[in-house]
């Protein structure tokens, strides 16, 4: 199903962009890894092999942005699925965060997925197809101490995810969330630099790969969301229909930071 498919992967120098791309040529698409840091960009996609490119791509920038993309098109035609990946998060007070880290998590993690989505999208509509794959959060749904900017960055995915699925319905594109919980990665080197966080939720922490196959399996089935881990849904339908309820039940583990 994946045979032949171009993956556009912002934030793929690592982590879970890294793994996907990884799985993905392993299916027989071909991915094409950006990020910012061209040295593992490059160790990433000589890894996959000959089927994969990469291409240094800062999601904050729009030019920069705009230029990969055509140049992507110039390469192979078409871009059939966006995963947009690319985000990052930081553990602190809103009392003791500046207002400049607010802005600056803002324009990575939900800006950078506009801006990419507004460079892709007018291919995908030419084609007439594409599927658009945003990663968004647990905490887009489920706010928690010291994550005021991160929780907000997040939820401004997911309202940006429904609403454009809703915008493009008929118009043969698909666009689906993904919303993982914590995941053992080097996200938690700069959201979680002394380790608590990570040392308290540990039991909880998903494997990347679980993850990374997670995503796949989204883009195979073209699935409009899905949450992880699965069991994360029965709390997230609970905190919908019951905030105080669940913030009194689950409100101490969310809250581990």
């Amino acid at each position: 199903m994946l045979n032949g498919k171009v993956v556009l992967i912002s934030g793929a120098s690592s982590g879970i962009g890294a793994l996907t791309a990884a799985l993905l040529a392993k299916r027989g698409a071909v991915p094409v890894l950006t990020g910012r840091n061209e040295a593992r960009l490059a160790k990433q996609a000589a890894a996959i092999g000959r089927n994969c490119s990469y291409y240094v791509m800062d999601v904050t920038d729009m030019r920069q942005v705009e230029a990969v993309v055509r140049k992507v098109i110039q390469q192979y035609g078409r871009i059939d699925i966006l995963l947009n990946n690319a985000g990052y998060g930081q553990f602190e007070t809103f009392a003791d965060m500046p207002v400049e880290q607010f802005e600056a998590m803002m324009d990575t993690n939900y800006m950078g997925i506009v801006r990419c989505t507004k460079a892709v999208l007018p291919y995908m509509l030419k084609q007439g197809g594409g599927h658009i794959v945003n990663v968004a959060s647990m905490a887009g749904k489920i706010g928690s101490a010291k994550s005021t900017s991160y929780t907000a960055t997040k939820h401004a995915v997911l309202g940006f995810t429904n609403s454009l699925r809703m915008e493009l319905r008929g118009q043969g594109i698909r666009v689906s969330a993904i919303n993982p919980g914590p995941i053992d990665t080097e996200f938690f080197a700069i959201a979680d630099p002394t380790g608590s966080y990570a040392k308290n939720v540990g039991w909880f922490m998903m494997k990347p790969e679980y993850v990374a196959n997670a995503i796949v399996r989204v883009m195979e089935r073209k699935k409009s969301e899905l949450d992880l881990p699965h069991a994360a849904s029965l709390g997230i339908k609970l905190y919908g229909l019951f905030p105080r309820v669940a913030d009194r039940l689950f409100g101490g583990l969310f809250n581990r930071k």
